[in-house]
């Protein structure tokens, strides 16, 4: 690995290191430490997790886009009539694709916080993630060519 390579991830877990203290601190601050299993609790803990949906539905223009492009190729495989197999790998690209871009987002945040001025590093940690969504997206497009172009074809 190159000395900028290793600058980057150093940064990053430099990143995810003062997040993760600040939240624990906050947590220590707010909470008991001595909880115990509450099978409630983690429902709750639901909450949280649709809430961060929910802002990325509500925040992330790429998102919606990967959302629409969703739409349409569940509307399509519906039209073709894919079957089983074909639907798991749609439906784990699609998800592979929104977890990447949530991700991303996330990564982006915590970047802003831990870096509010410009830095070059952190500049590379979102190149990186965005990076990462690219690479989602390629792979979801590929499956996508792979079961409906034949079927297309098929049409013609």
């Amino acid at each position: 690995m190159s000395g900028q390579e290793t600058n980057i991830f150093y940064y990053l877990g430099k990143i995810l290191i003062a997040f993760f203290k600040k939240q624990t601190a906050c947590k220590m601050e707010n909470k008991p430490s001595n909880k115990t299993f509450s099978f409630r609790q983690r429902l709750r803990s639901f909450r949280y997790a649709f809430r961060g949906i929910g802002i990325v539905i509500k925040t992330q223009h790429n998102f919606w886009i990967h959302l629409s492009i969703a739409v349409l190729v569940i509307v399509a495989g519906f039209i073709f009539h894919i079957n089983l197999t074909e639907w798991i790998l749609v439906i784990f690209a699609i998800g592979l694709v929104l977890a990447a871009e949530t991700f991303n987002s996330a990564i982006e945040q915590l970047t802003d916080l831990a870096s509010p001025g410009f830095h070059s590093t952190a500049g590379k940690v979102k190149d990186l993630a965005a990076g990462a969504v690219l690479i989602a997206a390629i792979t979801a497009a590929l499956v996508g060519l792979l079961i409906f172009v034949p079927k297309i074809l098929n049409l013609l």
